[in-house]
């Protein structure tokens, strides 16, 4: 929008220029009474071209720092209406972060993982790799692999995707009448939990596994036999 209006702002300031330029030149040939040569009549002309062009320049310089300072306006406003945007967000979602914070803390808490494990286990909710967790905490993958092997192992997760699941599942919307449109394994509704099975604080079994991940390992280990 602003690159078209430069743009027709360009051409109108050329046909006043050259419009000016020839009403001039009118003017001088009808008013002068004298004689003139040729050379004198081409000075004329050269200094009304000057003229002419400088007061063009300038009246493009001008429309041109016009557009510039209403594009800042615009951008600034539009920056101002997103930041408020994204403070009102992140004012109504601090409510709802701190207390997913404050379960995820109380679960590692039930599962007993030490701090370092703790810590490993939040990274990893947020997307960090292994690679990645061992630069920012200054040690090595390896590391970093044993402790989020017994993150899982005192968790009963199977590995990463069923971590993140565990916690970030109930945060979608739900499906249906309310509910999660995926059953849990054994049969169980989510959220009903099954009476031979403690339930985790967000409303999935401790130690369950993904029917999608369980299944290969049983369909192996049944070719095993």
């Amino acid at each position: 929008m602003n690159d078209q209006r430069s743009r027709s702002y360009r051409i109108w300031s050329g046909v006043v220029g050259f419009g000016a330029y020839g009403l001039l030149l009118a003017i001088d040939f009808l008013t002068e009474s004298e004689t003139r040569s040729v050379g004198e009549v081409l000075g004329d002309a050269f200094e009304l071209a000057l003229i002419v062009a400088s007061a063009t320049g300038v009246a493009l310089l001008s429309g041109s720092v016009r557009l510039v300072h209403e594009e800042r306006r615009l951008l600034t406003e539009d920056l101002r209406l997103a930041r408020a945007e994204g403070e009102a967000w992140r004012q109504r979602a601090q409510v709802h972060l701190q207390g997913l914070g404050e379960e995820i803390a109380a679960q590692f808490e039930t599962w007993q993982l030490t701090t370092a494990e703790r810590e490993v286990a939040l990274l990893m909710l947020k997307g960090f790799s292994h690679g990645e967790i061992a630069g920012l905490r200054g040690t090595t993958e390896a590391t970093i692999r044993h402790q989020a092997r017994a993150v899982y192992r005192k968790s009963g997760m199977p590995g990463r995707s069923a971590l993140c699941a565990y916690f970030l599942e109930d945060l979608l919307p739900a499906a249906g009448n309310g509910r999660h449109s995926r059953p849990l394994p054994g049969g169980a509704s989510a959220g009903l939990g099954e009476p031979d099975r403690p339930i985790g604080r967000v409303g999935r079994p401790i130690g369950s596994e993904d029917e999608s991940l369980t299944a290969p390992r049983m369909q192996h280990e049944s070719a095993r036999r």
